[in-house]
């Protein structure tokens, strides 16, 4: 089959199977969600996480080179595969938050209370995690996906829900640049970067005080407007961020 649709394919599988992971993730252990609300996780408004979608792209290409090399022959080939699956985890996942940190002035995530952490972007615990998940996806997804494929070669017409997956996920993307841009120019404004998921968690708190809607894909809608928010949260970061300078004093 054309690599280029099996890449689309897995992409597709990849971004959704992704935001499943970290909306559970971000319900049950994230510290920026303290009283562990569903929230829609990411910058898009639909059910989808490029960066795990370009992540389980680099892990079939290097489940493809493994098979192809004999690497898998081996328990040591073995050990080399999975080292490069986190390595290009780690690598996605470091462009992926530096693109938004330099050029959003946004963090999705933020690892600097663990050790050996890059800018907050990437830190050696959750290479070790993208390690494993390399290895969960070697023995337990790869030879599924395979079949998969071989069953998306006979039945071309699932292309077309690619297809209008990818549309979808592209207008979302212009859309998404909207609110991108208005906290790009608060942060400008402010000299701050914005953490995302204390955004939300903040607009999700505020909506339920006030007794209104709460929108879980429409994460920053809100009868206020967004400006306030991102004051509000910013505020309160400061607050804990003085709170824990004074302790250490």
């Amino acid at each position: 089959m054309n690599l280029f649709l099996t890449l689309a394919f897995l992409f597709f599988i990849g971004s959704v199977f992704g935001w499943v992971l970290e909306l559970f993730f971000r319900k049950f252990f994230s510290g920026s969600n303290p009283e562990h609300k569903w929230i829609n996780p990411g910058f898009c408004t639909g059910p989808y996480l490029p960066i795990y979608g370009f992540g389980l792209c680099a892990l079939y290409l290097l489940a493809r080179i493994g098979d192809a090399t004999g690497l898998d022959n081996s328990l040591h080939g073995k050990a080399v595969l999975f080292v490069g699956m986190a390595v290009s985890m780690t690598l996605i996942e470091y462009i992926g938050g530096l693109m938004l940190l330099k050029g959003a002035k946004i963090r999705l995530w933020d690892y600097s209370n663990c050790r050996g952490n890059i800018q907050g972007l990437i830190c050696p615990l959750f290479s070790i995690f993208w390690a494993l998940l390399g290895a969960g996806y070697y023995f337990l997804v790869h030879p599924h996906i395979l079949s998969a494929l071989f069953w998306l070669s006979e039945n071309l017409a699932f292309s077309f829900v690619i297809g209008l997956f990818f549309g979808v996920f592209l207008v979302d993307m212009a859309s998404s640049a909207h609110w991108v841009a208005r906290v790009k120019a608060f942060a400008d404004e402010n000299g701050v970067i914005v953490k995302v998921e204390n955004l939300k968690a903040h607009i999700h708190a505020a909506q339920e005080r006030a007794s209104k809607r709460v929108y879980f894909f429409f994460a920053f809608r809100s009868d206020r407007p967004l400006t306030e928010h991102l004051r509000e949260a910013q505020e309160a970061v400061e607050k804990i961020r003085r709170k824990h300078s004074d302790r250490a004093a």
